[in-house]
């Protein structure tokens, strides 16, 4: 009995399309999944879907792009109304920035004479939100980047010749989304980003949970938060943050597994709700 609540699809930078990430997990024995693209749900229904034909369990999840004091947070929210305006039109605001972005980094990169088009950018994105691993995937394949690393330091990295920034919601906002649209808000993979001492202060905000168990977290990073999450009688999650074969960080599927009680923890936080004051 294992889970994984850290995956990505084709709708947002994964190359498993939902329908072929939910018969993998099927296949390497998972019991249920998340399904937590970048800033949109658009491959939750399908999934579900698939996950009921084959009885795997789907839940429901978000993984939100953050910024605080120029650093990137991430917030992953579990079990949200995804049919909510307050979240469709959001969502929409984020997803139009994405698109902006993209095409003013493709017209920079074109500026210094490579040439890349945004429309082969939207192919590889085949539908999905589009991201910077899209944009380093037409360098990689023009011959511009020999892989990811290069493609992201030479060119499309923070402070790199054709970085754009785009239209972020702070952690704190995604946290009120989250708790709005009636779902768990959890801090994804911590260890990453160094920034421990914003936490209390997203605790206050209804933060309810920490990604203590994560691919390229150390065994010291699992200690420090999970120490941290039971200190704050914070929710325990975790998973692979698969973004597929050919992705930037490949597919690691099933090289996180956690027991089915993390999914039952997870569960209860949804009847704690009334803990917490999403007006904050």
């Amino acid at each position: 009995m294992a889970i994984d609540l850290h995956l990505h699809t084709t709708a947002s930078d994964g190359t498993y399309t939902p329908t072929e990430i939910v018969d993998e997990a099927k296949k390497l024995g998972l019991t249920a999944i998340a399904i937590t693209d970048h800033d949109n749900m658009n491959g939750v229904e399908e999934a579900l879907k698939r996950g009921k034909e084959i009885g795997l369990e789907v839940v429901p999840g978000i993984e939100l792009n953050t910024d605080y004091e120029e650093k990137e947070i991430h917030i992953l929210g579990y079990y949200l109304n995804y049919s909510s305006k307050e979240v469709h039109d959001i969502l929409d605001e984020l997803i139009n920035s994405r698109v902006n972005r993209a095409q003013k980094m493709v017209e920079k990169l074109n500026q210094m004479g490579i040439n890349i088009s945004y429309e082969r950018v939207k192919e590889i994105a085949v539908g999905g939100a589009i991201g910077r691993p899209h944009i380093a995937k037409a360098l990689i394949e023009a011959g511009y980047a020999e892989d990811w690393s290069e493609a992201f330091d030479r060119f499309i990295g923070r402070d790199c010749p054709a970085y754009v920034p785009r239209t972020k919601l702070t952690p704190f906002a995604a946290i009120k989304l989250i708790l709005n649209a009636g779902g768990v808000p959890v801090l994804a993979h911590p260890g990453l980003n160094n920034l421990d001492e914003i936490i209390p202060g997203l605790i206050e905000a209804g933060l309810m949970g920490i990604e203590v168990y994560h691919f390229e977290h150390t065994g010291e990073d699992k200690v420090h938060y999970l120490k941290m999450a039971q200190k704050n009688n914070l929710i325990i999650t975790g998973g692979s943050d698969c973004h597929g074969p050919g992705s930037k960080s490949g597919a690691r599927l099933g090289q996180v597994k956690l027991p089915e009680q993390f999914l039952t923890e997870l569960k209860k936080g949804l009847s704690q709700k009334s803990l917490y004051n999403p007006q904050k």
